[in-house]
């Protein structure tokens, strides 16, 4: 009889990779149910936040840097979207990235220049969330993903309805596996940086994101013979129905 143990990411993957058509295809959706937030005007409060530690920076007669504060600009679209895929609230979302920016203000000395700022940014968003986390006693459920899929709006109606129905498939996920396809598929980080962001093994985030996709595929009804079969290789690349 074989002793009781823990069964890891890796070993617990019941179902090989999508296809690589498909793997492209819930990539690209992911992309567009990202763009409205990564392409909206950043908040005003965002940008008072970092006038406000420039200001505090100049007075103590400490210079600006110009590449770390104009990455971090670029970085807050990105720092948005992603704090919204953790928290399924705009409002806790929005005290994330605040948050983060604060952190990363007071510690941008860490910095290594010349490395990736927003997987940096990430990270210190990443442990915020979890930290904030541990602190809650209860936490509001969105469990049918109502709430998310509400989150981001699309031009046309087909295509807003294929971004609601991606929202509430990622809500349901578990949040290791999201926020490591998220940071995949949506923000196009390598496996090596998610994982650093993370905390775990390169292997562990291949197979989150492989687990992740599977999930989402099925929760978007593609079925065992639609991910094998010439109709949903067409759809997944845009050539058919």
């Amino acid at each position: 009889m074989l002793a009781n143990r823990t069964v890891t990411d890796t070993e617990s993957d019941a179902k090989p990779c999508l296809p690589s058509g498909v793997q492209r295809h819930l990539g690209q959706q992911l992309r567009d149910a990202y763009a409205p937030i990564e392409t909206a005007k950043t908040p005003d409060a965002f940008l008072a936040l970092i006038e406000k530690l420039e200001a505090a920076l100049t007075a103590r007669g400490q210079a600006v840097e110009p590449e770390f504060r104009a990455g971090l600009l670029a970085a807050l679209p990105s720092l948005r979207a992603f704090a919204l895929s953790l928290t399924n609230n705009a409002a806790r979302a929005d005290d994330l990235v605040q948050d983060t920016i604060l952190r990363a203000w007071q510690n941008q000395h860490r910095f290594q220049p010349g490395t990736n700022l927003n997987a940096w940014l990430f990270t210190i968003l990443r442990n915020a969330f979890y930290s904030e986390q541990r602190k809650r006693m209860r936490e509001v459920q969105d469990e049918d993903g109502s709430y998310a899929a509400r989150l981001f709006t699309a031009p046309d109606q087909g295509h807003r309805l294929d971004v609601q129905d991606l929202r509430a498939g990622l809500a349901k996920l578990p949040p290791d596996q999201r926020e490591a396809l998220i940071l995949v598929g949506a923000e196009g980080l390598s496996y090596e940086e998610v994982a650093g962001i993370c905390g775990v093994a390169i292997g562990t985030i291949k197979s989150r994101v492989n687990r992740a996709r599977n999930r989402l595929a099925e929760l978007l009804g593609y079925g065992d013979d639609d991910l094998t079969g010439d109709r949903m290789m067409q759809s997944a690349m845009g050539e058919g129905v």
